[in-house]
């Protein structure tokens, strides 16, 4: 069995982050989001993984490499255009060959992983097995009407959805889904679309299993999915304050809290849940549960909290609290002494400033 992971969406809905770096590489927890994915996919005892790429593929290479830290053999496929999840079938083909599959969304997050849904596939001999979450929005996703435990219909972003039951962008097929996918053209928005192949595979009588997921999932293609997938993220942390870390004596460190190689703690409080990144520093500041600080970001003089902050930033002298934030990589935000009393932004595209 092999899996396909799809990496080439352009990530417009987290700009301006995603103009410099992949989506998929956003960190969660401090580590890139795209991580736990291979994680899950080799847990269920895959080893040949092709990752579908598009316009951030060099980004992904560069983090990824060939797969060997994880122990997977990872193949890098070309996508041009991002024309739908069965069109990224297609450009797979010849890497998956007749074999049965796994297809991931590279930007979801599942609590409890996939393995015990991918024996559940291989051993109901299903043609296709998709997993199913109740949702509150069901017109953004794929949607499943599901009839006594069986899918029956299968719409994509369906105005009137029949259900609450989305497709979560896990999905697992034998080689007959090459043949649903030939059998289908290109919905309105101009995508081969899933959800299409597999209603094309229920109608012709094949078996398609399906089954509503225990535990959280997140598709973290939002800031405010970023920042709630990493509050579910640290919700399981443990407190481990890194031996080379540095906390004086008049810091607080208040529950789980993990402080990492090189972190360096003076006169501040820290409450958990809370990661202090690699190198990062945080002088006379407050950080807050569920906030994530990256590789060598500096908090000075200033109050965090529920927020995820990027590799190289540095925050100081910030009147008031910092709440809700993900701020990208090399940002520098500080309060000015100067006069006259003004505000001064260097900002990019689709930036988002609030101000008191």
């Amino acid at each position: 069995m092999k899996s396909i992971i799809l990496c080439a969406g352009k990530g417009a809905r987290l700009r301006p982050l995603t103009h410099t770096s992949a989506k998929h590489l956003i960190p969660i927890g401090n580590k890139p989001v795209l991580f736990y994915g291979i994680e899950a996919i080799k847990n269920c005892g895959i080893r040949d993984i092709g990752v579908i790429i598009g316009e951030t593929g060099e980004d992904i290479r560069s983090e990824l490499g060939n797969g060997s830290r994880w122990g997977v053999n990872i193949t890098y496929i070309e996508q041009k255009e991002p024309l739908g999840l069965a069109h990224a079938v297609v450009v797979a083909r010849d890497f998956l060959g007749e074999d049965k599959f796994l297809m991931y969304l590279g930007d979801n997050l599942l609590k409890n992983g996939v393995e015990n849904y991918a024996r559940k596939f291989r051993e109901g001999n299903y043609n296709a097995f998709v997993l199913l979450a109740e949702v509150d929005n069901p017109k953004q996703f794929g949607v499943a009407e599901v009839e006594q435990g069986r899918i029956v219909r299968l719409v994509e972003k369906p105005q009137e959805p029949p259900s609450n039951l989305a497709l979560i962008g896990v999905y697992f097929f034998d080689k007959n889904i090459h043949q649903a996918i030939e059998q289908i053209k290109p919905s309105a928005r101009g995508e081969l679309e899933i959800t299409d192949a597999l209603q094309w595979l229920i109608d012709q009588g094949y078996k398609v299993g399906s089954e509503v997921i225990k535990g959280w999932w997140k598709d973290t293609g939002k800031p405010d999915d970023i920042l709630e997938a990493n509050r579910l993220v640290l919700e399981d942390i443990e407190r481990d304050i890194n031996k080379e870390a540095k906390v004086d004596e008049v810091s607080e460190i208040l529950g789980r809290v993990r402080i990492e190689r090189g972190g360096e703690i003076i006169n501040s409080k820290i409450l958990g849940p809370a990661i202090i990144g690699p190198e990062a520093k945080v002088v006379d500041s407050y950080i807050g549960p569920f906030t994530s600080l990256s590789d060598r970001v500096e908090i000075l003089n200033s109050e965090i909290e529920y927020s995820v902050i990027l590799e190289d930033t540095k925050v100081e002298g910030v009147r008031g609290r910092l709440e809700r934030c993900l701020i990208g990589k090399g940002v520098h935000i500080y309060h000015s002494q100067d006069l006259p009393r003004v505000y001064r932004f260097t900002l990019g595209d689709h930036s988002k400033v609030g101000l008191v």
